[in-house]
């Protein structure tokens, strides 16, 4: 995929998890604190391809987790996976920071 589209498809991600966050319920905000933690979003065109990649893994695994615990249980192994991918992206320093967060 080329940058812009990584964007388009990040941007689309944020809304969704928008979205999810208003339908969901007892929703605490925690499947999200290692996206909100990369401060990468898709307004940040400056930002590398590498970054937004990232992004688009570690968003998906949030809301892939704020469905399995809201009766979607098969999505857990989804989550697992997308969290092994997005490490594959992450700098030592980013899986360190990432660290902190568990």
């Amino acid at each position: 995929m080329q940058k812009d589209e990584l964007i388009q498809f990040h941007m689309f991600l944020l809304q969704l998890k928008n979205h999810l966050e208003d339908m969901v319920d007892n929703y605490d905000g925690r499947e999200f604190q290692s996206y909100d933690k990369l401060n990468v979003t898709p307004y940040h065109i400056y930002k590398s391809k590498r970054e937004h990649k990232l992004a688009i893994f570690t968003l998906s695994r949030g809301i892939a987790n704020l469905l399995s615990y809201n009766n979607f249980p098969g999505l857990e192994k989804v989550s697992n996976r997308l969290g092994q991918i997005s490490e594959r992206f992450m700098t030592e320093k980013e899986k360190g920071f990432m660290l902190l967060l568990k």
